[in-house]
C-alpha cells in the first residue's frame, strides 16, 4: 500500500480486534485470525493488531510479533493492517520492522507510559520511529501533555500517515487541526464511536473501535453516517450503542476489554478470561446486563435475556 492508500484507510474505521486465549491461557491462534477475517470480510477499513482492545500490555513480545503475522495473513488484502508496537525505543523499532516484514501495512506507535517523560521527548520518540523504519506511522496520543506545538511536529512528519488523538481535551485537537490546515496531517477520533461526531465536527476523519468485534455493521452505519454529514443518524447510532459503551467505562475502563470478549463469548467464540491487570471477567450481574442490550441489538435470541 501507498502512503496515500493508509492515510485514505484511515479515514475509515480503525477496528482493533481482541484476543482470544485457550484453557491454558495461551493465545489462540486460528481463532484469531477467524476474527480477523470476519472484521476485514465485514469492510472494516483498518484492523489494528495488538492495540489495547488486543491487550498489547499483557502480552509477550513474542505474542505481539505473532499476532501480528497472524493479523496479515488472515486480512489477505481485504483490510489494511496495523501493527501495534511500542514499549522501549529499540523495541519499538525492531518489533515495527518485524511487522513490516510480517506483511503489516503499517504501524500504529502506543503513547509511551514513562512516568518521567517529557511532553517533547514523547515526541521525538514517535519522530525516532518514524524516521527508522519504512512503513507508515499512526500516532496514538493518549494525554494531553503534549502541546500543539509538538503534536503538530508529529502529525506533519513524512511517514506518519496520521495522529490517532485519544484524549477527551476538544480545545487541544481544534487547535492541532487549525494549526496543520493546508498540510497533510490526518487526525483521527482515537476514542471510539461515541466520540466521533464532535470529532467530526472539529475537523476529524475516521474512528477507532473495539465495536467491530461484535458488530460491525453498527460501527460501519455510524462511519457512513458521518462520512455523509448526517449528524442525526450517526447520533441514533450511538445513541444505541450507548449501553454497550458504558459498561465498558466501568472500574476505571478495567472492564473495555471485558465487555467485548464477554460479548462475542456470547455469541458463541470462547475468547478465554481478559489478562491482569484488565477486569478477567463480568459478574453475574454484569453478564444479564450485557445480554439484554446485545438481545435489544438482536444478535441473540429473546431467550437469552429471560
Amino acid at each position: 500500500m501507498t502512503a496515500i492508500d493508509v492515510k485514505a484507510a484511515l479515514t475509515g474505521i480503525s477496528g482493533v480486534h481482541a484476543t482470544p486465549y485457550d484453557a491454558d491461557g495461551n493465545p489462540h491462534w486460528p481463532t484469531m485470525a477467524r476474527i480477523v477475517r470476519t472484521i476485514a470480510e465485514a469492510g472494516i477499513h483498518n484492523i489494528v493488531a495488538a492495540g489495547n482492545t488486543g491487550e498489547f500490555y499483557p502480552m509477550t513480545p513474542a505474542e505481539i510479533a505473532r499476532t501480528h503475522a497472524v493479523a496479515a495473513e488472515a486480512a489477505s488484502g481485504k483490510a489494511m493492517v496495523t501493527a501495534g508496537i511500542g514499549r522501549s525505543l529499540k523495541e519499538a523499532i525492531e518489533t515495527g520492522r518485524a511487522a513490516a516484514a510480517a506483511g503489516c501495512n503499517a504501524v500504529m506507535v502506543h503513547h509511551p507510559l514513562d512516568p518521567f517523560a517529557a511532553p517533547q521527548s514523547q515526541a521525538d520518540y514517535i519522530l525516532a520511529i518514524a524516521e527508522a523504519l519504512t512503513v507508515p506511522v499512526v500516532a496514538y496520543i493518549r494525554s494531553d501533555a503534549m502541546g500543539v506545538a509538538d503534536l503538530s511536529r508529529v502529525a506533519t512528519h513524512p511517514n506518519v500517515a496520521g495522529v490517532k488523538f485519544a484524549s477527551a481535551n476538544l480545545m487541544l485537537f481544534a487547535d492541532c487541526v487549525r494549526a496543520t490546515a493546508g498540510t497533510s496531517a490526518v487526525w483521527i477520533c482515537g476514542l471510539a464511536e461515541g466520540w466521533a461526531a464532535p470529532f467530526y465536527a472539529l475537523g476529524g476523519r475516521g474512528f477507532t473501535s473495539g465495536l467491530v468485534n461484535v458488530v460491525p455493521e453498527r460501527s460501519l452505519a455510524i462511519w457512513q453516517a458521518l462520512e455523509a454529514g448526517d449528524f442525526a443518524t450517526a447520533r441514533a447510532g450511538v445513541t444505541a450503542i450507548a449501553g454497550f459503551e458504558h459498561m465498558r467505562t466501568k472500574y476505571g475502563n478495567g472492564a473495555n476489554v471485558t465487555v467485548v470478549k464477554e460479548a462475542m463469548a456470547l455469541m458463541g467464540l470462547p475468547m478465554g478470561p481478559v489478562r491482569l491487570p484488565g477486569l478477567p471477567a463480568l459478574n453475574a450481574q454484569e453478564k444479564a446486563e450485557l445480554t439484554r442490550i446485545m438481545t435489544g441489538w438482536g444478535v441473540l435470541p429473546a431467550a437469552a435475556a429471560e
